[in-house]
């Protein structure tokens, strides 16, 4: 008997006991492993292709050969069949069907309109509260874009509402002039609840109207002699401008679409998804589904439509690569789904052939640099993002370490990874200025940490852009003071991961701890050793550049600074006393028993640390 014959047989038996109605069929394997998910119009006349059909495609045969069992759901129309097809397939992953690895929801932006003093905030997951949801943006990137030109231009606020009914002062974000302050009344509420209404048209493609109202309010203020409220809409034109400048407004003048193109190449396939919404590009998401080598791009593309859409907001229309076999049942479908008209288009010509054919492109490139990916660092990211059921992708990670010696030449450290590797072009190190935190941990890392975000919050100088994770070396007491620190600068988002040694300072034995939870891993867990192996690169960093600052401190001493002193009575100092801060603790008397330092000598060193 050929291999295939085995699950012939299973589903020959079975066929006489399946109703002739629309379902969903599942083969199984002898552990009871869901081996592939199909849907029919007709369930008994599918299953009969499987048994009568003679030259199946080799992935069929292996199918077949391993199926030992067969289940069937039934459905009331093929339409259910499809959205229950979409939905088993993402629960079982069944190894002969086309997959699409999209575990991550896309993020929304959700303004309230129930509260007195209404968040702006980026979302995820279910809509279950009152208010405006804008989205689906591609990235976390795009919506905390968009949330920073809203806090610029509309100053509402984006801190939780526990941070909010607790401040007796504003945070940063009121001084620059990112939020107006509701927290202690800085604003009237009928001129913040305005702001809100400005914001919610703006975010639905009504800038043109906002920028006129603006300049309107700004002449107003101006012939009222009120040049401070006049400067402050000035520079909420300026930022709307910027925004408009750099929002690439669509040629095609899509409203409400995805444009969704597929490339292939070397038996592997990328999917760029982009969204367009009220007029506007709200950025682009590649997509690598797993499929046989040999598989048609034309079926992975109607796998992925169907599959993309099970848990996700459908727009009006949908413009795709290429002619899919399932097109109007998929159609049929999405617009049963979401209870509106769902169109579902090939762009053939004109301004949206333009547009797919750069989302070809972005998906031909994107598949390049997959192709060419010597290190597994995506597959990594999406474990640690699972392990600690972090909301939002990874694709940077900052990490933070500190060196010092008993307070002296204290040094904060920074290193970056990229889904390419280590980014030493983003490496930076913090010689800390507050004299008190040279010898307190906690003290160092609130140092740093509010040094580099705050820049960034700022935007001052050569500041680097926010990373997805934060991960710092030291334990429950270091991961405190470190979301403190983030939260104080708006900051509530980025996800902090605080990695410490067990109590022998063993490496292997690491606790993780992460929003209130501690977390361990297996000793031989690959995610563990990545995790260590950064940890260990800001080990290094922090302590190069400690030992250089140390160098430094030994060739030039604040001693250099006193007349009369030389390098002989230097080096006699510093052998007494170790260094120049136990110098500047020490009494007259304790400096005048130093060889070869007379009292004259000694005054002058005692005056010039306590004048």
């Amino acid at each position: 008997m050929v291999s295939s014959d085995i699950g012939k047989e299973v589903i020959k038996k079975e066929i006489p006991l399946v109703p002739k109605l629309p379902g969903v069929y599942r083969m199984l394997n002898s552990k009871n492993e869901v081996l592939y998910v199909g849907k029919a119009k007709n369930l008994p006349n599918r299953l009969k292709s499987y048994v009568t059909e003679k030259n199946h495609i080799i992935r069929t045969e292996r199918m077949l050969s391993q199926t030992s069992k067969l289940e069937i759901t039934t459905t009331s129309n093929e339409s259910e069949a499809l959205l229950l097809e979409a939905n088993l397939i993402k629960k079982y992953k069944p190894k002969f069907n086309i997959l699409l690895r999209d575990d991550k929801s896309f993020p929304f932006i959700f303004i309230g309109n129930k509260d007195k003093w209404p968040q702006i905030k980026r979302h995820r997951g279910k809509k279950n509260r009152e208010g405006f949801f804008f989205g689906p943006f591609a990235s976390a990137g795009s919506a905390n874009w968009t949330i920073k030109m809203i806090q610029k231009i509309f100053q509402l606020r984006v801190c939780d509402d526990s941070v909010f009914k607790n401040r007796e002062r504003p945070c940063i974000l009121y001084q620059i002039k990112r939020c107006s302050g509701p927290c202690v009344g800085y604003v009237k509420e009928d001129d913040y609840k305005k702001s809100v209404e400005d914001a919610i048209e703006f975010v639905s493609g009504k800038s043109r109207k906002i920028q006129k109202n603006l300049s309107t309010q700004m002449e107003k203020s101006s012939e009222n002699l009120d040049f401070e409220k006049a400067a402050i809409l000035r520079d909420r034109i300026k930022s709307l401008n910027i925004i408009q400048s750099s929002q690439r407004i669509n040629e095609a003048n899509l409203v409400e679409a995805d444009v969704i193109a597929g490339y292939k190449e070397s038996g592997k396939t990328c999917i760029q998804v982009f969204f367009y919404r009220s007029k506007q590009n709200w950025g682009n998401q590649a997509f690598f589904p797993k499929h046989d080598p040999d598989e048609s791009l034309n079926n992975i593309l109607n796998s992925f439509v169907s599959q993309f859409y099970e848990n996700k907001s459908v727009p009006s229309s949908i413009i795709l690569s290429e002619n899919i076999k399932e097109q109007i049942l998929i159609e049929k479908a999405l617009t049963r789904k979401e209870g509106k008209q769902i169109n579902i288009s090939v762009a053939k010509k004109g301004s949206k052939l333009n547009v797919i054919n750069q989302a070809i492109k972005n998906a031909k490139d994107s598949l390049n640099r997959k192709l060419y990916e010597s290190q597994n660092n995506k597959e990594l990211f999406e474990e640690v993002s699972k392990k600690f059921d972090l909301e939002n992708n990874i694709n940077l990670i900052e990490v933070y370490d500190n060196s010092h010696n008993q307070g002296s030449n204290s040094v904060g450290a920074l290193i970056t990874y990229e889904e390419e590797g280590f980014n030493k072009k983003r490496y930076r190190k913090f010689n800390i200025k507050i004299k008190k935190n040279e010898q307190d941990d906690y003290g160092m890392m609130r140092e740093v940490l509010n040094r580099r975000f705050k820049k960034a919050v700022q935007e001052k100088d050569n500041y680097l852009t926010m990373p997805d994770l934060v991960l710092i070396d030291g334990g429950k007491g270091q991961y405190s003071v470190a979301r403190e620190t983030l939260n104080e600068l708006g900051l509530h988002d980025i996800p902090i991961i605080a990695i410490a040694k067990g109590k022998l300072r063993n490496s292997g034995n690491e606790t993780f701890f992460h929003n209130g939870k501690e977390v361990k891993f297996e000793k031989n867990d690959p995610t563990l050793f990545f995790l260590q192996r950064i940890r260990d690169e800001a080990h290094r960093f922090a302590i190069s550049a400690h030992r250089a600052k140390r160098k430094r401190g030994i060739n030039k001493s604040l001693l250099d600074q006193i007349d009369g002193i030389g390098s002989v009575r230097k080096r006699a100092l510093l052998n007494h006393f170790g260094s120049a801060r136990a110098i500047e603790s020490a009494s007259l008397d304790e400096i005048k028993t130093v060889e070869g330092v007379e009292e004259k000598v000694a005054k002058k060193i005692y005056n010039f640390f306590h004048e």
